[in-house]
Formats: C-alpha cells, structure tokens, sequence
C-alpha cells in the first residue's frame, strides 16, 4: 500500500505504486500514474495525464503536467511522461505537450534543478542537468548527457546536442551542436567539452577527433556546408563524429558558430 500522508488529495482513478510515497499537501490528479519507489515530499502538483516514473523524487512546489501555456491549445488530452531517478527539485515546472494525445518527455537519470521551466513538447534525454533558474521555451530537444547551468534562457523549436556545456545565464538561439561548450549572450562555442568528454567515458582516440572537428568547424571559418564536407572525408568516422555531423545537417535554425 503507497504510503499517502492524510493531507495529500488523490483524485479517484490515478495510479501510484504500491511503495510510493506522497507526502503531506500534495495533489495528484486523476491521470496521473506514479512508479514504484517514487517519493513527492510535499507540496507537489502532478496534474493532467502524467507519468511519472520508478524511483523519482520530486521536491516541494514543484508542478509536472501543467497545462501547456502555449495559445494555440485547442482541448484534449496531452501529456507528460518522465523517466526513472529522476530528481526534480523545488518549483520546477513541467508544462504538457499542447495537442491531443502528444507529450512533453524527459528521460531517465536527469537533475531539474529548482525554479527551472521545461514548457510544453520538449524532448529531454537520459542524464541531462538542468540548473536552477533555466527557461526552456517550447520544442527544445536537449539530448543525452547535456548539462545547462544557471539561468540560462533557450529560445523555442532549438536543440542542445549530446554531451553539450552551456554556460550560466546564457541565451541559446540557435542549436548547439553535440560535445561543444557554448557561453554568452548571444552565445559563442568556447571549446569542445574535453572535461565531460572524459567524465562520460569517451577515450583518448574518441575526444582528439572530436577536438579535430572542433577545430575544422569553428576555427578554419569555412561556411558550415565546405567544414562538415571536411570532417566527413577527412576525419575517423566514429559514432561522435556521424552524431555531430548529422545533428548539424538536421539543423533548421542554424548552428551556433
């Protein structure tokens, strides 16, 4: 039987693991599903139809599945689905998708830190770090492993690619490509992410030609299309190397250069 303090109000149909925990003050609405092992401490909104994963913990006045802010919401019933481990600090705010039947997703493993916004149809991946303060806008995809630091603003229907850095109190507007570190309003690539690289488990081999292709699309000042051409011929084709090349040919806003 989930441990449910005598305040918390569990509307008639939700879901919640056997050993969850919902702690006093919470709301959990009536289609909302929450795994085993799962613990909101107090004060938690999980509203609309979210999934919440095994393992979670989700601290006070946070709310998760908030109807999407976005105008064009025409009804129906949109979502949120979370991964498992995640921990999801004070205030965080995860918005739903805005058309019937889409979802907003983070994966598994992640860290939301407090007063954080993930808005409506985002795409968050498996270990990604999110700081305190950080406004991501509507449709951002950040993939695996990216880390965003404090107050950092990203502006809607952008990526922030695999192993990514960003930089405290940045302003993306337009993608960051995988393994890169980014800083500034408006944002400049710094370097690539040797730091994380490492951390992450990539060897040697791996992380010089990454730094190669670093080096070719930010420092020769050739136009994207001719360094991406380069890299392509001229460098190991390793999974980073066709992630990151095909991360910036799927570009629609541009690349950060």
């Amino acid at each position: 039987m989930a441990q449910i303090h005598e305040t918390a109000i569990i509307a008639d149909g939700a879901q919640i693991a056997d050993d969850a925990v919902i702690g006093p003050y919470c709301t959990v609405g009536e289609r909302v599903k929450i795994g085993s092992g799962t613990k909101l401490i107090s004060h938690v909104v999980v509203a609309g139809q979210t999934t919440l994963g095994n393992g979670c913990t989700v601290s006070p006045f946070a709310v998760i599945g908030g109807q999407t802010q976005d105008l064009k919401f025409k009804g129906g019933n949109p979502g949120v689905k979370i991964g498992d481990n995640n921990t999801i600090r004070e205030y965080v705010t995860i918005n739903a998708a805005t058309n019937d039947g889409d979802f907003t997703i983070v994966g598994s493993n992640c860290l939301l830190m407090a007063y954080a916004h993930i808005a409506h149809c985002c795409h968050v991946g498996d270990h990604v770090i999110i700081a305190n303060a950080c406004q991501i806008a509507g449709h951002v995809t950040i993939e695996d492993m990216a880390i965003i630091e404090g107050a950092v603003g990203v502006v809607q229907f952008l990526r922030i690619g695999r192993m990514a850095f960003v930089g405290a109190m940045s302003k993306i507007t337009k993608d960051l490509p995988p393994y890169m570190i980014g800083h500034g309003d408006p944002l400049e690539v710094r370097g690539f992410n040797k730091v994380g690289l490492e951390r992450r488990g990539v060897d040697e081999d791996d992380r010089k030609v990454i730094k190669e292709a670093y080096r070719i699309l930010y420092r020769q000042k050739s136009p994207v299309s001719e360094a991406l051409e380069k890299i392509e011929t001229e460098l190991e084709q390793t999974p980073e190397i066709k992630h990151l090349i095909a991360f910036c040919r799927a570009s629609e806003k541009g690349i950060v250069r």
